[in-house]
């Protein structure tokens, strides 16, 4: 132990932390493992204990490991250790410390060695895993009994045996006033009014409580108290954080997803499944795609994205496994990035197989139906469009989709009519020399311009135009004969417009066009890019060159002209490398709309064969241009896709369409270290459960979806103990403030124990067992007489409960942030109730020095639409809060929020009192007053009972009118919404 003791020193040397100052295990509880827990788990930040080349000395496995020289230690062999190498300074390559050590400590050191470098901290290997199986939270999940006998709620049954072991007995209830006030803000985070208090209290009917309890579980105000505090478990905001904390602004569409989800009570495991892989479990509801939110909470590193790809896409996946594993089984997963977890038993191939279930998606927006109905319209037709682009007979031909191509040929009635214009004037701006052949057609010749735009101006002779018909040439004079100049006979049209001048107008009008079709279209570079106003895409013709083309641009509605009337139509070509029209030629017609579409020569040469004599290829060839076109039309018939931001194989973000045709492979990593992969590893969750499977059978064929679906079934499996615990706990937490095990995402070692262990694996089961239903468990803890308790502070319970573990009282609590602006909302008759819809930005904005925008608190309307809602509404900015907000210690959602924090400074009572927004809502409280009463007393009154529920004393009344005559009413109303007893919850 004294080698040992030595060891530590040379380690805690390194690591510049900690002097010897205590013996054998003392000197390890006192001075190594605080460095362990503190500095241990994340490769990132740890810094303790490594030494160049990779080097870590913080626990046996670095120095038995060691770094790119080979292993630190050779136990028994201290003249192959690198570290008595290191601190006899012979090798002046290798030298620690800088400061060498004393003759006595290098030779305990070297004795150390001799004698197989021993770690106390180290258990012996054992020949199964039961000792490290051998916590509280990985045990099997099996109900309890409950103490004692009769009809006592459960909840009650524990907590009492519990206090009558510790010799204590539970308060008293607490008056009704308190409970009403306790559980609006519990279930609601609201205030009640005057009115619903005194209609409590006079309620003597036995069952008066209970039904209050169910109220106000089935009001929807009760989703959106407790989707707050799911979105703070998962740190889902409103913008990306890190350097550009950029706004999302379709991400309010999962808050308004959980508030529904919670209203609507549906079984924890369904909301487990719904979030992780909605796409996979229910195909048919789109509007479930909302739930895949979940997996865009978190932070997203746009400057790293576009920098350092590879690394952002590590760490951006590690902050989804510590997101779910966190949230759902209170685990922490990502302690195992860098070697095995030291403390649980959580292997560091886990930690990756994790890492794989996200390895196949992107964040941003993800576009969906909202309506169910219009998605599987949408899948219908994308569906035969894909057919009609593949040739896809099977599909083409079905009896369906034939009888629509047959309708379309009894509906076309006779070839459309062209009129060729002529051109009147026609120039470019590139400088190409332009020729008017014989035909009417436009001939480019001379050098070739990089870029250029044609104008063509003409007098149509048709009194009536329902299309306009674009036609690419071939010519001798064109490489490959064209229709285009670049040496490969191709060309890109990137945008085409149509402007109508009327006699003596002095100004053109542009015409809509509805819908374009062409002959051809390049792969990806269809006639529809010609029309999206998007100067990088293009229309394309390759790899068929060689032969003419055309396109048909058919108008919104037919177009009646007065004689004299110009037509100016514009080819822009922008796109560079001579990918210009070589020769065209431009032609009108007044067909009816029904009938104009291009059709490739091969359609054009079915058309002339009876129907009953063409075969089953020629068939084909016809539905595929007749089916697409229809399938286009339907598609562009739908309403647009709403948004949001999640991650799933296809989003889009900042860098584009993010598509993943298949998950990335994932590597285990030495020391997570991206510069050292080691095997692959496929798919899976945590080992340390022996019921459930480690490792997901996922074949490469499968979608990415099925590896979400295969970790909710996991997490959502009724024999999976941490998840069950974890929830139970967490409304337990929710409800007292303080869960039964003190740390909700830490299950773990390092994190608390339960103080009612068996109350805890009860709960978890009657959660479960009860179709997972959180409002069963509320009605059970509402309705406890533990919940109801007084929370009167009680001399004896100071010494032996200090803390309130065992719940021989209620412990008050202080509004949350949300709360009490929204209290002080109610209070003033503000309070809008509206739900649901975009967030609101209770801030103004202005130019910041790169894409993150200054933000102003101070300059928002508070009188404004929108200012008045619930705070679940308002936008939650990553980077930059809300100086109220930060005040009352709402979190920062850079990191997941299991607890609100607690603090209770100067600075806090100066914003409460000082801040814009309390100033401004105590004055429309005192002109609520002022309306509501006609004298200052009656108004004073009013104030306290809006805010305090109750009537003023006598001692109350007087000073507080006496300051409403010194300082005014709204300095009255100030005081009282920064009083103890608005601000804490009895």
């Amino acid at each position: 132990m004294k080698v040992f003791r030595f060891a530590c020193l040379l380690i805690l040397c390194l690591c510049a932390r900690h002097s010897l100052q205590a013996d054998g295990d003392q000197f390890f509880r006192e001075a190594v493992e605080p460095i362990l827990k503190q500095h241990c788990y994340d490769c990132h930040s740890h810094t303790a204990g490594v030494m160049e080349g990779d080097l870590t000395l913080d626990w046996q496995s670095g120095w038995k490991n060691g770094g790119s020289r080979g292993p630190a230690i050779v136990p028994g062999q201290p003249e192959q250790s690198l570290i008595i190498k290191a601190v006899l300074h012979t090798d002046p390559n290798l030298k620690m410390p800088d400061e060498k050590l004393s003759d006595q400590q290098i030779a305990i050191l070297t004795k150390w060695v001799q004698q197989g470098a021993p770690d106390p901290r180290i258990q012996k290997p054992q020949a199964d895993t039961t000792a490290a199986l051998d916590w509280w939270s990985l045990k099997p999940l099996n109900r309890p009994p409950v103490p004692g006998a009769g009809n006592t709620n459960p909840i009650d049954a524990f907590i009492q045996d519990r206090l009558r072991q510790q010799g204590l007995k539970p308060a008293p209830p607490a008056d009704r006033r308190t409970l009403i006030r306790r559980l609006m803000y519990d279930l609601h985070g609201m205030h009640p009014t005057p009115a619903e208090v005194e209609a409590f209290v006079n309620d003597k009917r036995p069952g008066a409580y209970a039904q209050l309890v169910d109220q106000l579980l089935a009001s929807p105000r009760y989703g959106e108290r407790w989707a707050r505090h799911w979105l703070d478990t998962i740190h889902f905001a409103n913008s990306h954080g890190f350097e550009h904390d950029v706004f999302r602004p379709h991400a309010w569409r999962f808050r308004d997803y959980v508030i529904g989800r919670f209203n609507q009570d549906i079984p924890w495991a369904r909301f487990i499944r719904e979030q992780l892989a909605a796409d996979s479990f229910y195909p048919d509801a789109s509007e479930l795609t909302v739930a895949l939110g979940f997996l865009g909470a978190g932070p997203y590193d746009q400057s790293a994205a576009a920098t350092a790809p590879k690394s952002f896409e590590y760490l951006d996946r590690d902050d989804l496994v510590t997101q779910t594993m966190g949230a759902f089984v209170s685990t922490t997963a990502n302690c195992a990035r860098c070697h095995t977890h030291k403390f649980d038993p959580i292997t560091q191939s886990d930690y990756f197989a994790l890492q794989a279930v996200f390895a196949g998606v992107g964040k941003g927006d993800v576009s969906f139906d909202a309506e169910p109905a219009v998605a599987q319209n949408r899948k219908k037709w994308e569906s035969l469009h894909q057919a009609a682009l593949a040739n896809n007979a099977t599909v083409l031909l079905k009896p369906e989709y034939a009888r629509l191509v047959t309708e379309w040929e009894q509906q076309r009635g006779p070839e459309p009519k062209w009129h060729v214009l002529q051109p009147k004037t026609f120039v470019s701006n590139g400088g190409a020399e332009l020729k008017r052949q014989p035909d009417q057609s436009i001939l480019a010749s001379g050098p070739a311009p990089e870029q250029e735009s044609i104008l063509v101006t003409t007098q149509p002779e048709l009194k009536t135009i329902t299309a306009l018909r674009l036609d690419l040439l071939t010519d001798p004079s064109l490489p490959h004969l064209g229709p285009g100049r670049a040496h490969n006979g191709n060309l890109h049209l990137n945008e085409i417009e149509i402007r109508l001048f009327p006699p003596d107008a002095k100004e053109g009008q542009k015409l809509v066009i509805s819908r374009a079709t062409a002959d051809f279209n390049q792969a990806g570079w269809t006639i529809q890019h010609a029309l999206d106003g998007n100067p990088k895409t293009a229309w394309g013709i390759y790899p068929k060159v060689g032969v003419g083309h055309y396109a048909v641009l058919e108008l919104q509605s037919p177009l009646t002209l007065e004689p004299g009337t110009r037509l100016v139509v514009s080819l822009k070509q922008v796109h560079g490398g001579a990918h210009l029209i070589g020769r065209f030629k431009l032609s009108v017609t007044d067909a009816a709309q029904l009938d104009v579409i291009a059709l490739p020569e091969e359609a054009e040469a079915v058309l002339k064969i009876p129907a009953d004599q063409r075969t089953p290829a020629q068939q084909t060839t016809l539905a595929a241009v007749i089916l697409k076109y229809r399938a286009e039309q339907e598609l562009a018939q739908l309403p647009a896709q709403a948004k949001v931001y999640a991650a799933a194989a296809e989003a889009a973000n900042e860098r584009g369409m993010v598509k993943f045709a298949q998950p990335r492979e994932i590597h285990l990593l030495a020391r997570g270290n991206l510069e050292k992969p080691r095997g692959v590893v496929g798919p899976g969750a945590l080992s340390a459960l022996p019921t459930l499977p480690a490792r997901f059978d996922q074949p490469n064929q499968q979608p990415e979806a099925a590896r979400r679906a295969a970790l909710a079934d996991w997490l959502a499996d009724p024999k999976n103990p941490l998840t069950w615990r974890s929830i139970a706990n967490r409304v337990w937490h929710y409800h007292f403030g303080k869960g039964i095990c003190d740390t909700p995402n830490d299950f773990g070692r390092m994190g608390g124990t339960p103080s009612h262990p068996e109350l805890l694996d009860w709960l978890a089961c009657e959660l479960r067992d009860h179709n997972g239903s959180l409002k069963h468990l509320h009605r059970l803890i509402c309705n406890s007489q533990t919940y109801q308790q007084s929370s009167a502070f009680r001399s004896e319970l100071s010494k032996i409960d200090p803390e309130n573990r065992l719940l021989a009282r209620w412990s008050r609590q202080r509004l949350d942030a949300d709360s009490y602006r929204d209290a002080v909302l109610r209070v003033n008759g503000t309070l809008d109730l509206t739900m649901g819809g975009p967030g609101v930005q209770q801030f103004t904005q202005s130019p910041g020095p790169q894409a993150t925008p200054v933000l102003h608190y101070d300059q928002f309307d508070l009188d404004s639409p929108g200012a008045y809602r619930r705070s679940i509404y308002r936008v939650v900015w990553r980077g930059i809060p809300d100086p109220l907000m930060d005040a009352l210690d709402f979190p920062d959602l850079g990191l997941l929020a299991p607890v609100r924090g607690f603090s209770a400074s100067p600075l806090q009572s100066l914003v409460l009192w000082n801040n814009r927004f309390v100033l401004h809502h105590s004055q429309k409280l005192a002109e609520r007053a002022r309306k509501a009463q006609p004298m200052i007393p009656d108004q004073v009154r009013q104030i306290v009972l809006w805010a305090w529920l109750r009537e003023p004393t006598e001692d109350e009344q007087r000073q507080l009118t006496q300051l409403a005559e010194q300082h005014g009413l709204e300095t009255v109303a100030r005081l009282v919404l920064n009083s103890n007893e608005f601000l804490f919850v009895e």
